[in-house]
């Protein structure tokens, strides 16, 4: 997913942390791009901390917006899997295995990349 075409053109709403765009999109890319040679655990381990943080920031707005869908409706539901995934992602401790490390960081970076497009998506609504 290209996520510099959905760049917001809003700023957060008051009182919430800024969303710091550039730098979430250039960790995203760079998670991404990892594996390509040998898996470095203690890179795998910095991009994961870096991931969760970005990921904790989102989750907030993230959750807001999904609590002022319609209940019961296909897209709260849907909104509520995929958030109930990504916060079980998220909770996971780090894994201790290169390759296992490696996994959990894409995963992470597709949580993110998912929740800062999702952003965008609705800071334009």
């Amino acid at each position: 997913m290209d996520t510099e075409r959905l760049r917001p053109a809003t700023q957060p709403a008051a009182g919430a942390a800024p969303i710091d765009w550039e730098t979430i999109s250039e960790t995203i890319r760079g998670a991404l791009r990892t594996g390509s040679g040998p898996i470095d655990p203690d890179e795998m381990a910095g991009l994961a901390e870096t991931l969760r943080g970005h990921i904790a920031l989102l989750l907030i707005e993230a959750r807001q917006r999904a609590s002022q869908l319609g209940r019961g409706t296909i897209e709260a539901q849907q909104a509520a899997m995929r958030l109930g995934s990504i916060e079980r992602q998220f909770r996971r401790p780090p894994a201790s295995l290169p390759l296992c490390a490696h996994v959990q960081v894409q995963r992470l970076a597709q949580d993110c990349q998912w929740l800062l497009a999702r952003h965008a998506v609705e800071a334009r609504s």
